[in-house]
């Protein structure tokens, strides 16, 4: 951080679909809080979002603003410049920090960048460049969209705890179910078929609505975890990283890092990463006052 900001306070905010994510740094401290998603922003909001953590519109020399629905600001509000940050560029450079590198030059290895929110991007970052490379939509919108009809809850803190109870082989299929061993670097206990247990013409009893939830995150973390491993070999990053808010949940690191474990390239949640995206936008939003 530069000396400038930790003199005054500066702000960024991550617009997402989901959540609403803030970073404020005041006297070289940051402070973060969230919100759920209400709507397109408007000065109206973006002050109440901001008085949320006790910082004030009009004593920011500048407010950083990313996320899907950051274009819809004007240029200024109140007098006060909206500093614009692309997501892929938030993304990447907040997710170069999470993983250790103070500046982006010190990021010269390539990384990829998973942001875990309601759907699931991938950037490579290296250096200064920040790239999406891919993604799936598979997510955090699935999890609660599929809570909703298979648990009766979109409670993403319910379905977590739900999970941590739960066995994903009362509902899904393993190796040792299909084909009775473990097949490559894969042990008997990982997943052949997701839910294929319920399918099953013997299924005769409903599954516990715990194993349900364990089931349901597993298919989410493994989804990401695989293609992160897949689109990391592709384009030669050497290192992984997991930002985003499904890393708030326990459940859904321990898969991708499992993920990574049994495919040899180690998987990094961090456990903070869901400000990931607003703390890249504060970062680089400091670097335009340069």
């Amino acid at each position: 951080m530069s000396t400038s900001a930790a003199n005054s306070v500066t702000a960024a905010i991550d617009f997402g679909i989901s959540n609403t994510d803030v970073i404020a740094l005041r006297h070289g401290i940051l402070q973060r809080w969230s919100r759920p998603y209400d709507g397109d922003p408007t000065e109206l909001t973006v002050r109440a979002i901001l008085q949320a953590g006790g910082v004030c519109l009009d004593e920011l020399p500048w407010l950083a603003a990313t996320g899907g629905r950051h274009r819809v600001l004007p240029e200024q509000m109140a007098g006060v410049p909206v500093r614009k940050i692309g997501e892929v560029q938030a993304i990447g450079r907040g997710g170069q920090v999470l993983a250790g590198f103070a500046t982006a030059e010190a990021s010269a290895t390539p990384l990829l960048v998973v942001s875990a929110g309601s759907g699931t991007a991938m950037i490579r970052a290296e250096g200064r460049n920040y790239a999406h490379v891919s993604g799936t939509a598979v997510g955090g919108g699935t999890m609660v969209g599929l809570a909703h009809l298979l648990l009766g809850t979109g409670d993403a803190h319910e379905i977590g705890c739900l999970a941590e109870q739960g066995d994903r082989n009362g509902v899904d299929l393993s190796l040792a179910d299909v084909i009775t061993g473990p097949i490559g670097s894969l042990p008997a206990s990982a997943t052949a078929v997701n839910f294929g247990r319920v399918g099953r013409v013997d299924f005769q009893n409903p599954p516990r609505r715990e194993d349900v939830a364990a089931a349901l995150l597993n298919l989410v973390a493994q989804t990401a975890g695989l293609m992160a491993v897949n689109v990391a070999r592709a384009f030669e990053c050497k290192k992984i990283v997991v930002i985003g808010h499904m890393v708030d949940m326990n459940y859904y690191r321990t898969i991708v890092e499992l993920v990574g474990k049994y495919y040899n390239f180690p998987i990094e949640p961090v456990e903070t990463g869901g400000y990931g995206t607003a703390l890249g936008a504060l970062l680089l939003g400091e670097e335009m006052t340069a």
